[in-house]
């Protein structure tokens, strides 16, 4: 199926807006023993979040939001030892578990900014772009393997993503691994699409191109070889 792809934009962000709600921020005050979380006005549940957490020794914290957001993925063993981690490095981006990266990506930025810099700094792309089908009768529902296959195919060699993943990608072999590389995608209409992913899977200097066409191949069609 061949698709013309227009890149509108590509933005760099430190984080993602809405991630952690109200009731995350009460929950997590309670955790960090913080009294009467319950009083705070909505506005400032964020900086009294972070002032409780920085009350916290940088490894303690850690374990404290890990274990909020990922003891039924992690052990106890496991969460100690990214704890100490990921004040060295980008675990977010390292952790061998795809599926751990997003998460992992906003708690390493909750650390970052509470502990004004002390985390190493990940950093996440928000892309919107342009699809458009060749075949105007075509109303195939682009989801995130076959977004990941258009957009790799604007990319320079050198791009993780390609270097990764060459016959999924090609479609020569399943590629369930896109569910967890792309954070969120979401169709805004009239051709357009805006997903989020990590930079460490695209950024902008990855792409070759702004403007260029992709032909990929859908799952039925492997199936039909």
């Amino acid at each position: 199926m061949k698709y013309n792809i227009t890149i509108n934009s590509i933005l760099n962000v430190n984080e993602i807006p809405d991630y952690w709600n109200e009731q995350d921020y009460l929950k997590l005050l309670e955790l960090f023993n913080f009294p009467d979380p319950e009083t705070i006005a909505k506005e400032n549940l964020l900086d009294y979040l972070k002032m409780a957490i920085t009350d916290e020794k940088p490894t303690d914290a850690a374990v404290i939001l890990l274990t909020y957001k990922l003891s039924e993925e992690l052990n106890e063993g496991q969460i100690s030892q990214i704890s100490n981690d990921m004040l060295l490095d980008k675990v977010c981006e390292e952790y061998p578990e795809i599926d751990l990266h997003a998460p992992l990506f906003h708690i390493n930025q909750l650390l970052y900014l509470a502990y004004n810099g002390r985390f190493p700094n990940a950093t996440a792309t928000i892309l919107n772009c342009e699809i458009i089908a060749e075949d105007t009768e075509d109303k195939s529902e682009l989801g995130n393997e076959q977004i990941l296959k258009i957009l790799a195919q604007g990319l320079g060699k050198s791009a993780l993503l390609k270097r990764l993943f060459p016959e999924q990608l090609a479609g020569a072999k399943p590629f369930p691994e896109a569910n967890d590389i792309l954070w969120e995608l979401e169709s805004l209409g009239s051709n357009q699409y805006k997903l989020i992913t990590s930079e460490y899977w695209l950024s902008k200097s990855d792409f070759d191109q702004g403007e260029y066409m992709a032909d990929i191949v859908f799952d039925e069609e492997m199936e039909e070889e």
